[in-house]
């Protein structure tokens, strides 16, 4: 049975004070005196032995973990001493380093390092014993034929007091396949990520959570491009990015976003970006995916298609323009008025629509040639034009006859309108070889209603023309029963 050592100097204590003592009241001074010295003398002795065993048990211990690890470790262990030369091996370490035990016991460890003066298990070594803490870490060593390995490895200070020295004990295991394949995924990703940052694109990954919130998961660094944002900051806090999409358009992102987390069709949607520089388009694309939490994941792309748009607005300028007076044609007057019609039948207001048509076009057209007859259209758009507001919707649908649909407009107001266009026109004047021209226009109002059609109101206003030209033409010819408080000379509303 081991006693602890604060026993054994109790029961010494003890034993001298009773032997002092009694030996001074029976024996007399000189005798206690001797017997308490014997009895101090035993005492330290016992305590010396305590502390050798201890000493010796604890050693032992050492020792049998250092060598049981160089006896059963599955890789190299090396055991040196502060200065990094080896002391002892492990039996089988030639297959894991190279070298036989012999030709290793005796030189410094460093040898095994791929810079021996300045490698990586130097700067180890030296923090170890310059801490006496453990480490461990992933080195690269080279073996005797040359080749690099990297190693898992562990360094302990190894104390030993009995000889006054200390030592270290490295334990390294191969994981250079393991190290490679971590190194090429890192060279990997990498240089998908330098790929990524280079595409003319954002690639993100998104989330609406249950509440239909959305949250963005990773953004490529394309987005700083993009709109002057930086993935990160986004990432944090999403609203920096929605905050830039247009007024307009953020209902209809919304809107899609949630359609496409109920359905888990394919996201698809154009929308703008409101930026310093003037708005820019997006094309958003991504594949949706439910995950066991119930929230939506997007994988996708936005695209910059504002060049595309552009030309795309450019081409459709052009396919619903007139090449002569540079006004809509029949085309675009329909695809524009009922967008505007649609907009006033939710606000139940009517619009005014009329007909205009060029008095006594085709006798000009017989009599001084096309040329002319080009050159008095394209003066009478103009002439509109200049009369008209910017957003009235004014359109060439056929040879000399043209049409007007007035927005936001009461009939009063629309009147006053068309008779400043008729005045406008009348006043034209036109230099063909040396001769001045003037022609006229007829003009016929008519009511588009809130539900109604434009085809029909078309209809009624072609009536009303026909009913101006009957009446003496250069005159606005109105609905039945609307007769305006003013009627200027030359002018008539029915």
């Amino acid at each position: 049975m081991r006693w602890p050592h604060w026993w054994v100097s109790f029961l010494v204590s003890l034993s001298l004070a009773l032997l002092l003592a009694g030996g001074w009241r029976w024996w007399g001074p000189g005798p206690a005196l001797l017997a308490t010295g014997v009895v101090l003398v035993i005492g330290l002795g016992i305590l010396y032995l305590c502390e050798a065993r201890a000493r010796d048990r604890r050693l032992t211990l050492e020792g049998s973990l250092a060598s049981r690890l160089l006896r059963d470790f599955p890789g190299a262990v090396v055991l040196v001493d502060e200065q990094g030369v080896i002391e002892q091996v492990n039996p089988d370490i030639a297959q894991h380093v190279g070298y036989a035990p012999v030709s290793l016991v005796g030189r410094r460890v460093t040898l095994l390092d791929t810079e021996p003066l300045a490698g990586g298990l130097r700067r180890a070594i030296d923090r170890v014993v310059a801490h006496q803490t453990p480490w461990q870490g992933v080195l690269s060593f080279r073996l005797s034929d040359g080749e690099w390995r990297y190693r898992a490895t562990v360094i302990l200070p190894d104390t030993d007091n009995a000889r006054g020295n200390r030592r270290l004990l490295i334990l390294q295991q191969d994981v250079t396949g393991a190290h490679r394949d971590q190194l090429h995924d890192r060279i990997f990703l990498s240089s998908l990520q330098n790929t990524v940052s280079r595409l003319p694109a954002v690639v993100f990954e998104s989330r609406h959570d249950r509440l239909g919130r959305l949250e963005f998961l990773y953004l490529s660094e394309g987005l700083q491009q993009l709109c002057g944002l930086s993935p990160d900051g986004v990432i944090e806090d999403a609203s920096r990015f929605l905050e830039r999409v247009h007024p307009d358009d953020r209902h209809r992102l919304a809107a899609s976003l949630t359609q496409s987390s109920v359905s888990l069709d394919p996201w698809y949607l154009e929308f703008r970006l409101s930026l310093p520089e003037g708005a820019r388009w997006l094309e958003g694309r991504a594949i949706s995916r439910r995950r066991p939490d119930g929230n939506t994941h997007w994988d996708g792309l936005l695209i910059d298609i504002s060049e595309r748009k552009h030309t795309e607005q450019l081409i459709q300028r052009l396919v619903g323009t007139d090449m002569l007076t540079g006004v809509l044609n029949r085309r675009a007057f329909f695809e524009q008025g009922e967008a505007v019609l649609a907009h006033a039948s939710r606000r139940k207001r009517k619009l005014p629509l009329a007909m205009l048509d060029l008095d006594h076009f085709k006798q000009l057209n017989d009599t001084l040639g096309h040329a002319a007859g080009d050159l008095a259209l394209e003066n009478f758009a103009m002439t509109c034009l200049e009369c008209l507001r910017p957003y009235d919707i004014f359109a060439r649908i056929g040879g000399e006859e043209f049409a007007v649909l007035l927005v936001d407009t009461e009939l009063e107001e629309a009147w006053a309108i068309l008779e400043r266009l008729r005045q406008g026109v009348e006043r034209i004047e036109l230099d063909i070889d040396g001769h001045a021209i003037h022609f006229t226009v007829s003009i016929g109002l008519a009511i588009l209603e809130p539900d109604g059609s434009l085809d029909g109101a078309l209809s009624n206003a072609d009536h009303a023309l026909y009913r101006a030209k009957e009446t003496g033409r250069n005159r606005v010819y109105g609905p039945p029963g609307f007769l305006p408080d003013r009627i200027s000379a030359g002018n008539r509303m029915a």
